[in-house]
């Protein structure tokens, strides 16, 4: 029996036949398979994608939320060193202003001028004083305000990145929830009293010092006047007509200024010998001898008394003057040597007889020494009958030369009278000068005690979320995955609740300027008030040019404060005004006043262990009170009472006052408000 082979008549079956033909390719099967898989794949992972990217979107939400709420502190604090910034700036340029106010009142002759800028000084200060009153009032209640409104803002921030089926619940928590703020060194008084006092005591020792001035220059203008100045008869035109001086024996002087009295006192000195040298009888007469005789005893007692007189100018600016004023009249011949003094001839006629000169024709006897004419009206000595020679001859020479004025001693009269006024005002003015530097002292010494109550440690601001702002958003509602992403293909699906945890602080802008918003908020205030700089004057300029420098620098302060100072006119070097305007410049300059830090602030995220490490283990607890709170359902009202934080319902936003800035002398006020809805998000 033949056999077949084993497995003849079988069909054979290969497992991958359904995906391969028989020469290895791949069947129709197999591509079929192959293509539903790789779609099933980039579907999945398309849904994958988009889970993942949906997902995310709640820390992008929750870094929104944070930020939103230290952007609420930021601007708070914003306020705050504004407001500190104003009230310095302000302290600085009213102290500025009632210093250069000292020296104007050290200036004779501008005591008008310092009364009104002390008044504008004062005016700056007291408007500081009620101006930060109301800062720390209003920065006070605006703080409180800080918590709900970073809610607020937050839960609007949240709101608003709600949409395309995804709903979110969340809020931002500042740490620490309370503030910490300390702004009783924006009230810090400036006694202004003593100030004011001892500026009003400087003016009047100014004004003595002006008035003396003022008399001492008319009575130099007189004497000037007298001695070179009189056109076409003075001393020295005298002087030249007369005794023939000329030269530099008989100098003229252009103007009073170049002018003192010990020239009239050299012109005198060299006057009188040469005039006693040249006289004589102007003719052959007893009368004409008689005058002649006189007018050499005259001149001869003009040049003792002029030997004895003094010129000194001291060294503090007085001056010491012994001028002697020479008799003019009978009577006051009396008063002097010329009668006391035994002067006169006498000869024995019978008796003893007094004579103007032994050259006189009466004598005859032979003589007997000498004797004066108050020995002739005492009856001691007779009167000669030819030369009848006595006192009134002498008062009538005297007369003779000083009433009228072609006599060279009119002028000198003249020249005495008013040297004795010009030593008087001379020497008040130097005591003047002397009580002024000693009231200066004090009132710089008051100056600076004032300037030192500025120089507080700057406001320690730490308001609600100083630390940072937490903030946890929840994705409430989940959305079904869209169909176009494999509904056909895989089941239907929604993305899964999900929350994410976001922290934010605040950290300087180095890329804004802080003094800019000084800068714009002055002009704004100027703008809506044009009195404000109209009723402070320069003092309100002052102001604005210190807020334009205003800054992390005290360099610009001081300089600004000197180049003020520096414009006061009427102040000369060595004089107490300079002395005042250099010590005030330096205790502005050595005050040290540090500006805040007014750089802008702007929220930047950070991991919320930083926030967590400001705030405490307190800080923590809350956190974990929030997330708990948050749960699937948040109610934020509720999370915001849990906390401590008073959201009131139906928000309605409006203003809050921060301060009223008073302008000067008008009774109104610049009310500088803040809007709450733009803080709070409100639409």
């Amino acid at each position: 029996m033949t056999g077949q082979p084993s497995g003849m008549g079988r069909r054979s079956v290969r497992p991958l036949a359904l995906f391969l033909d028989g020469e290895g390719g791949y069947t129709t099967v197999a591509m079929a398979l192959a293509l539903l898989l790789s779609i099933t794949l980039v579907l999945f992972a398309g849904r994958v994608q988009w889970g993942l990217s949906r997902a995310a979107e709640v820390q992008e939400v929750a870094d929104a939320c944070s930020m939103a709420g230290s952007n609420v502190v930021a601007r708070y604090a914003t306020c705050a060193q504004v407001c500190d910034a104003l009230i310095l700036s302000m302290g600085l340029a009213g102290m500025v202003t009632c210093g250069a106010a000292l020296v104007l009142s050290a200036v004779p002759g501008a005591g008008p001028v310092a009364a009104e800028t002390l008044e504008k000084g004062i005016s700056l200060l007291e408007t500081r004083a009620d101006f930060a009153q109301s800062a720390v009032r209003g920065l006070a209640a605006l703080e409180r305000l800080v918590p709900a409104l970073v809610m607020l803002n937050s839960t609007a921030t949240v709101e608003a990145n709600e949409g395309e089926g995804l709903t979110y619940a969340g809020i931002a928590v500042p740490v620490p929830l309370e503030g910490q703020s300390d702004f009783s060194s924006l009230g810090t008084e400036i006694d202004t009293g003593s100030l004011e006092r001892k500026a009003h005591e400087m003016q009047e020792a100014s004004e003595r010092i002006e008035e003396a001035r003022t008399r001492a220059d008319g009575a130099l203008m007189r004497g000037w006047m007298a001695d070179c100045g009189h056109r076409p008869r003075c001393m020295r035109e005298r002087a030249s007509t007369l005794a023939g001086l000329t030269g530099g024996q008989n100098p003229d002087y252009a103007s009073y200024e170049s002018w003192t009295f010990g020239a009239a006192l050299v012109r005198a000195r060299t006057y009188y010998p040469m005039r006693r040298n040249l006289d004589g009888p102007e003719n052959g007469t007893v009368e004409a001898l008689v005058d002649s005789c006189v007018r050499k005893a005259f001149y001869g007692y003009a040049i003792e008394r002029l030997s004895m007189a003094s010129y000194v100018e001291r060294a503090d600016g007085g001056v010491d003057m012994q001028l002697p004023e020479f008799p003019h009249n009978t009577a006051e011949t009396r008063s002097t040597s010329l009668y006391t003094e035994a002067l006169w001839p006498c000869t024995v006629e019978g008796g003893r007889v007094l004579h103007a000169t032994l050259s006189c024709p009466g004598a005859t006897g032979p003589a007997d020494g000498y004797a004066s004419l108050a020995q002739l009206d005492a009856g001691d000595v007779s009167r000669c009958e030819i030369c009848q020679m006595d006192v009134t001859d002498m008062g009538r020479v005297a007369a003779a030369s000083t009433s009228i004025d072609n006599g060279f001693e009119h002028y000198w009269r003249e020249v005495v009278r008013a040297s004795r006024d010009y030593e008087q005002a001379r020497n008040e003015r130097v005591e003047a000068e002397a009580q002024l530097e000693g009231i200066a002292q004090e009132g710089t010494d008051l100056f600076g005690e004032a300037l030192d109550r500025l120089r507080v440690p700057r406001p320690h601001i730490v308001p609600p979320g100083a630390w940072g702002c937490v903030a946890l958003v929840a994705r409430t509602e989940t959305e079904s995955i869209p169909e176009s992403l494999g509904g056909t293909f895989l089941d239907a699906g929604a993305l899964p609740p999900g929350a994410a945890l976001s922290a934010a602080m605040l950290a300087p802008d180095e890329s804004q300027d802080g003094n800019s918003v000084l800068a714009h908020l002055f002009d704004g205030l100027s703008a809506r008030s044009p009195a404000l700089s109209g009723v402070l004057g320069d003092a309100g300029r002052l102001w604005g040019t210190l807020i334009e420098s205003y800054g992390s620098s005290y360099d610009g302060l001081a300089r600004d404060s000197s180049d003020f100072l520096d414009r006061i006119d009427g102040v000369f070097g060595g004089s107490v005004g300079a002395w005042v305007r250099d010590t005030v410049e330096g205790l502005v300059r050595d005050a040290g006043l540090e500006p805040s830090d007014i750089r802008m602030l702007k929220p930047v995220l950070v991991s919320s262990a930083e926030v967590f490490e400001g705030a405490g283990l307190e800080g923590v607890a809350r956190a974990q009170q929030l997330i708990l709170a948050l749960g699937q359902s948040p109610d934020i009202g509720a999370i915001a009472r849990a906390l401590g934080v008073d959201v009131p319902g139906g928000w309605g936003g409006g203003t809050i006052t921060i301060a009223e800035l008073p302008i000067p002398g008008t009774g109104q006020a610049i009310p500088l408000d803040v809007d709450l809805s733009e803080l709070a998000g409100a639409p």
